[in-house]
């Protein structure tokens, strides 16, 4: 069977739209306008990002495993790290909804200066919308409204419940979530945090804030054993001290008070309460040095960030692309216009075939 090769006259097509370029203007002008009408109410919104470096501890014996595996863009620290809560897991831990909800709490300010508030209210209250959204909006809060009336949101000491979320803090909490990305590099360890508002300076506000809280969550997990050892010998160490301040009491007025005795009764019981006391100094001193111990130990499981990048207030905003909509735009119709006036050719050329 003879394969017949597709031939299209473009030319014949280009004159076909040449005489119908009436047509073209009255498309490109309805495109044009529509486009424009689209795409200029669409708030404009602002990047900020901020880098850091994370103190990874890994098992000694793994080391040469470990630099192996990262030479090669492979990590498994999963393996090697002494911690569950590795970085390759926080971009799950930022978008937990008990973290999102953590973040409500933030004061953010507009660069204008009108609008400073917590993260909540600035969601809820001051997003811009196109002006084409407001009816679907406006019906759908009415809505809402009215299925949540006997609904109220559950809170624990003034704050959110992430465990039982209203829906409207659950789209909050879905929105603020589409808000933060964070990005691992698996070869460096390296984390990304960017945020993407409406707003330059609530942006970077943001990103400086999900850092530190990030970081926060991080060091508490990392020290809560050893912070626990620490306050459980302080206490220890406080009453070991307690006791030895008693029993230096007692021995001193024991003294002051049986001076010049030489009775053998009076020796033994000043010779108990110096054993006593020799006891009670030997206990707190291995307390201090425990005490010590554990506070050298929450030192040292500390963990150690390293800022590469700070976030700053972006000076212009990452979008929308309004021009290169546009030009898509009328792009896209030229080629639907062109398939259209031309569609006869098209046919014929894919019937011949």
């Amino acid at each position: 069977m003879e394969d017949k090769n597709l031939t299209i006259d473009f030319g014949k097509v280009l004159k076909d739209l040449w005489s119908r370029k009436v047509l073209m203007l009255k498309v490109w002008t309805i495109t044009f306008i529509l486009a424009c009408i689209y795409i200029f109410p669409q708030p404009r919104y602002y990047d900020a990002s901020e880098v850091l470096a994370p103190e990874i501890v890994d098992v000694s014996a793994g080391s040469g495993l470990s630099s192996l595996t990262s030479s090669l863009g492979v990590n498994i620290g999963i393996g090697l790290s002494q911690d569950a809560i590795y970085p390759v897991l926080y971009p799950d831990l930022i978008q937990s909804k008990q973290f999102l909800v953590s973040l409500f709490d933030i004061r953010v300010k507009t660069l204008d200066g009108t609008v400073e508030c917590d993260l909540h209210t600035y969601m809820l209250q001051h997003q811009k919308d196109a002006f084409y959204n407001y009816p679907k909006t406006w019906l759908r809060k009415k809505i809402k409204e009215w299925k949540n009336r006997n609904k109220p949101a559950v809170k624990i000491d003034g704050n959110i419940n992430p465990f039982i979320l209203s829906e409207q803090d659950m789209m909050l909490t879905e929105a603020l979530e589409g808000m933060i990305r964070c990005q691992v590099n698996k070869k460096t360890d390296v984390v990304t945090i960017a945020v993407r508002s409406q707003d330059p300076l609530v942006s970077a506000t943001l990103a400086d804030s999900v850092c530190e809280r990030l970081q926060n969550v991080i060091t508490n997990y990392r020290t809560s054993k050893a912070r626990t050892d620490v306050e459980y010998y302080t206490k220890i160490t406080e009453e070991a001290k307690a006791d030895y301040d008693r029993s230096v009491v007692r021995y001193s007025n024991y003294c002051d008070t049986h001076e010049g005795i030489v009775l053998q009764a009076y020796a033994s019981e000043r010779d108990k309460l110096e054993n006593e006391m020799s006891m009670h100094y030997a206990t707190y001193q291995a307390m201090q040095t425990q005490l010590q111990a554990a506070k050298a130990k929450l030192q040292e499981r500390t963990p150690a960030f390293t800022i590469l990048q700070c976030s700053t207030v972006p000076v212009k905003p990452a979008g929308p692309k309004r021009l290169i909509f546009v030009i898509a735009m009328l792009f896209l119709s030229t080629v639907c216009t062109t398939l259209y006036v031309g569609r006869d050719e098209f046919k014929k050329a894919f019937t011949a075939r």
